[in-house]
């Protein structure tokens, strides 16, 4: 691990990234829209019980060169590390998910950019819901982007708050502030996260990957595929063609059987 050298050009193969690499918006935004479509948001090492490693070389042999996805810790993670060896300033912000309404603790990494003293906020590893592209620092300023409108905002107490408008208004998705994030707090989160039976990665199988117009999700057996304005929604099998699913619409091939997985609640797979 100690010898351990960032493989940019392995990386940019992974992404399927072409053109420049200079520090530019134009380049910070490409490379956020090639990983996020190139890498796929999943769990499954967590309910394999292999645990998440965010150890530097352990992000880039599993979702690299095996060609595995990864849930916000590694994803981010990634992201930091090319964008720190191409050069950019740029380093891990933590925030707190409000989806079911509860704050959660600072669960969720993301990555604050620097570029002439305008900063920028990257985020590659909030499933269907991140940003398609980096979003400028500024409050109240909507950006529509893959099909939702989404934006910064005053989060009172808790920061900055990351929404996305619906047909009930704004709905708050994280809070952030700027304050430095060591790696014991990215650590700390992580293993809350992937290891606390109060958190839904610890009992659910999710799975992300954004289409060119559309998005691909799977919760538990419920796959869903919205493409171009039309929506399917499948029922997969609870038995090892479920694997089979999973390859052939996330490109994620599990070197494990279907029966090493953690099992699936008995209600899993109804609409």
């Amino acid at each position: 691990m100690e010898d351990y050298k960032f493989d940019l050009e392995r990386y940019l193969e992974r992404i399927c990234f072409s053109g420049g690499t200079d520090v530019s918006l134009d380049t910070l935004t490409r490379l956020h829209h090639a990983q996020f479509h190139a890498i796929p948001f999943e769990n499954f090492d967590i309910l394999l019980g292999r645990g998440i490693d965010l150890a530097p070389q352990a992000l880039f042999n599993k979702l690299v060169l095996k060609k595995r996805g990864g849930y916000c810790f590694e994803l981010n993670g990634l992201f930091l590390q090319a964008l720190l060896a191409l050069g950019f300033k740029a380093r891990a912000l933590l925030a707190r998910v409000h989806l079911t309404g509860t704050p959660s603790g600072r669960g969720h990494q993301l990555t604050l950019v620097t570029l002439d003293n305008r900063d920028w906020l990257a985020d590659v590893g909030f499933g269907s819901d991140a940003p398609r592209m980096p979003i400028p620092m500024e409050w109240d300023t909507p950006v529509t982007m893959g099909g939702k409108t989404i934006r910064l905002t005053d989060g009172g107490d808790f920061g900055t708050m990351f929404q996305a408008r619906d047909k009930g208004g704004w709905t708050d998705l994280y809070s952030f502030d700027q304050s430095p994030v060591f790696p014991a707090d990215i650590a700390y989160g992580n293993h809350y996260t992937s290891t606390s039976p109060d958190t839904f990665f610890t009992f659910s199988r999710v799975a992300m990957r954004p289409l060119t117009k559309g998005m691909i999700t799977l919760m538990d057996r419920r796959l869903k595929i919205i493409d171009n304005g039309r929506e399917e929604v499948q029922t997969l099998p609870d038995s090892p063609a479920y694997l089979d699913a999973v390859k052939t619409h996330f490109a994620i091939e599990l070197d494990a059987p279907y029966e090493n997985l953690k099992p699936l609640r008995p209600d899993d797979g109804k609409p």
